[in-house]
């Protein structure tokens, strides 16, 4: 079921990073509204994690959640379209950049919530295990989740009903601007070791290395092995949130974001390819974000008059304020 072709894996890290420096551009242009969490610099994660699962398996994901949504295989032009809030968005404008959802592809959402995706993939695979599948879950988060207590307790379901979810923590070095060291006592693994939970550190920026990893770990989960972690070392190219452009704030020194940025998952699985391949997915990517940007911008906003749609499954119209 995985997909192991280095062209395939290049063009997923591309998609990302172009997405993503189009996304910041519409940004600053006024068209998205609100700003975004950039996944630039942390590609090879979304890529690898995504290249190792089946048609069938799910995922939620983080504020920073483009790049999942995409390496799972939504369409680009209607993710844009939703981080624009247009009504032709992958969830009609509603759920924006942090909460993007594609369940026919698996993906249940991106969640502001910090460490919300843990309990989400947990009960959701031990749902479809009940039901006799052979379901597996990816639940992805950032090192500053890693203290949260829905967190700790989806490790603790998951070792103990043996359900088979792939915790993968995308430790980027900062909750916000946090360092790791000044928040986390002893170690992000050490947090899914003392659940039984098997765990491993891996080079979160060569796609090649994180896919695997997560196969091996999809492999064993799949034949009954339970939960496993992936701690992906990574590095945050840019802002956390696109707010920092405006606010300069300072807590990065700028040799360090030198240095982060000297690994680079694009460049790195780019130099796997022959010239003519690696420029042909380029070509192929920019053609397909015109497109997208195209998309998105003459897409329809949403009627006011709608705001109150889909507050219930069942359909059920909510009732307007009283005088």
């Amino acid at each position: 079921m995985t997909d192991a072709d280095p062209v395939r894996l290049y063009r997923t890290v591309r998609l990302i990073r172009r997405f993503e420096q189009r996304a910041v551009e519409l940004v600053h242009g006024g068209q998205i509204v609100g700003g975004i969490h950039p996944y630039l610099g942390q590609e090879g994660i979304a890529a690898g994690i995504c290249a190792a699962l089946g048609a069938d398996d799910v995922l939620a994901g983080t504020h920073r959640g483009h790049g999942h949504v995409l390496a799972r295989g939504a369409d680009p032009a209607r993710m844009l379209a939703e981080l624009c809030g247009r009504v032709t968005g992958l969830n009609a404008g509603r759920g924006g950049s942090m909460h993007a959802a594609d369940l026919s592809l698996g993906v249940l959402g991106a969640n502001a919530i910090v460490g919300a995706s843990g309990a989400i993939i947990t009960g959701a695979v031990w749902a479809h295990r009940r039901r006799g599948r052979d379901t597996v879950g990816v639940s992805f988060f950032g090192d500053g989740a890693v203290n949260e207590g829905m967190l700790l307790e989806a490790f603790n379901l998951a070792a103990l009903w043996r359900v088979p979810v792939l915790f993968v923590c995308e430790n980027n070095g900062y909750a916000t601007t946090m360092p790791v060291a000044g928040a986390v006592a002893g170690s992000i693994a050490g947090r899914a070791v003392a659940f039984g939970i098997p765990a491993v550190q891996v080079d979160g920026q060569d796609p090649e290395v994180v896919r695997a990893s997560a196969a091996a770990a999809v492999d064993r989960m799949r034949a009954g092995g339970g939960p496993e972690l992936i701690e992906a070392l990574t590095y945050r190219f840019d802002a956390h949130h696109t707010f920092e452009h405006a606010v300069r704030l300072d807590y990065r020194a700028p040799d360090e974001v030198t240095r982060g940025r000297s690994r680079d998952p694009v460049l790195i699985q780019g130099e796997r390819l022959t010239d003519t391949d690696r420029a042909a997915v380029d070509a192929e990517v920019e053609a397909t974000l015109d497109a997208a940007v195209r998309y998105a911008l003459t897409s329809p906003e949403p009627d006011p008059a709608d705001a109150l749609a889909y507050l219930y499954a069942s359909g059920l119209t909510a009732r307007t304020g009283g005088g």
